[in-house]
């Protein structure tokens, strides 16, 4: 297939234009390569937006993957499936949380998430409860989760919204109380531990600790969207462990299956029991093979120490841009890097939307969120070698970028 083919293919006027593709259709991968059609090979630092945690054609995940489809792929909800048990209970183990729910997506895990939290005001008599979100976050594309979403430009068109929200700013709990104080319909606080789409902007640990105070000292459920920034990718399993706090629900997805779809809302003591039969379900979750990529996936993370290798090799990679990129964090040009072990923004002083396709050209994927800033999400098996790699590879494009730009 040639270039020309690719360019007509990647705007088929079959398919919906929700997406802003680049010119790439991707053939195959192996570790943390992937080759396009034309054979063109890539580093790839965006691990399919933070899902591939394995990388690609990982040696035990395929196999096992190829003996669950051999026996079943899918079974419905009517009947028990072994593997959601193995797997909630390893959620359990991993969290310190008590029960788990099976989806497909991080949009489904959210969903069900602000379910629990109105299930929990109307059992305690509240006929219009409302739940604290936050500036500059994204929860998914869903009504609902899009009214949580604190970006007006994925919401504009598609008023009016869900009501039942208050907006704070994040690392504020002055503003969380001003917000909140004499309100007795408030029923929970639901945000991510590092803001994905929003710009890579972590919660601080303190504020974590805050938070969890206040959801005890008001009976509120702290909910916390763990959709991009869990399964590993800072370092710890999730990134609110950093805290030493435990949620009362969490949402997760993206890297727990390592490309298999599949979403999951672990609850603690508080949130657990709140759903019965026919308060909320799914045709897909659960099934047995997204159960089995997520058992597979969380026991080659144990055996080969990714959440440990996630925090070594983030580390570097972090130290790598900072020593690239010196003389542009001095002027401001940069602003920031900032995240956590294999989830990384460069905070850039322009629009860098560019970047991706620049990089691309050059053998790189990246992606560029919240207009400004470079995101890097990469398997969690990336080596220091690789890292050394995209620090090559992107820095002097993030260099040439700022100075051509006035």
């Amino acid at each position: 297939m040639n270039a020309a083919m690719l360019k007509i293919e990647a705007s088929s006027p079959h398919v919906m234009n929700t997406y802003g593709r680049l010119p790439i259709a991707l053939s195959h991968g192996q570790g943390c390569r992937v080759w396009d059609v034309n054979g063109k090979e890539y580093l790839d630092a965006l691990g399919g937006i933070a899902v591939n945690t394995l990388g690609h054609n990982h040696a035990q995940l395929v196999p096992a993957l190829q003996d669950q489809i051999s026996k079943i792929i899918h079974s419905c909800n009517y009947y028990h499936v072994p593997l959601q048990e193995a797997l909630a209970k390893k959620l359990v183990e991993l969290s310190g949380m008590t029960n788990v729910f099976f989806c497909s997506t991080g949009l489904e895990a959210n969903e069900a998430a602000l379910k629990l939290a109105r299930k929990f005001g109307h059992d305690k008599g509240i006929e219009r409860p409302e739940i604290v979100v936050y500036e500059k976050a994204f929860h998914g594309r869903s009504i609902a989760t899009l009214s949580a979403t604190g970006n007006p430009k994925v919401q504009a068109g598609f008023g009016p919204l869900v009501e039942g929200f208050i907006r704070v700013p994040i690392n504020n709990i002055d503003s969380l109380k001003a917000a909140t104080d004499g309100n007795p319909n408030v029923v929970a606080v639901f945000f991510e531990a590092i803001q994905g789409e929003g710009g890579v902007n972590p919660m601080h640990l303190d504020y974590l600790r805050d938070v969890r105070a206040l959801c005890d000292q008001r009976d509120w459920l702290m909910m916390i969207d763990e959709v991009q920034c869990g399964m590993g990718r800072t370092g710890k399993w999730f990134a609110h462990q950093w805290a030493g706090i435990v949620p009362d629900v969490m949402p997760l997805a993206k890297g727990l299956g390592s490309g298999v779809p599949v979403g999951a809302v672990v609850a603690g003591p508080k949130a657990a029991q709140l759903f019965g039969p026919g308060n909320h379900g799914t045709t897909f979750g659960g099934n047995p093979l997204a159960m089995r990529a997520g058992v597979e996936t969380i026991q080659i993370m144990e055996q080969d120490d990714l959440l440990g290798n996630a925090a070594r090799v983030g580390a570097h990679l972090k130290t790598g841009l900072l020593a690239a990129l010196a003389k542009e964090v001095a002027n401001g040009t940069v602003k920031e890097i900032r995240g956590q072990g294999l989830m990384l923004g460069i905070d850039l002083s322009v629009p860098c939307g560019a970047l991706t396709q620049q990089a691309a050209d050059r053998g790189l994927l990246i992606s560029v969120t919240a207009d400004t800033v470079v995101r890097l999400v990469p398997p969690l098996i990336l080596t220091h070698s690789e890292a050394d790699e995209i620090v090559a590879i992107l820095c002097p494009l993030i260099s040439a970028l700022l100075k051509e730009t006035p």
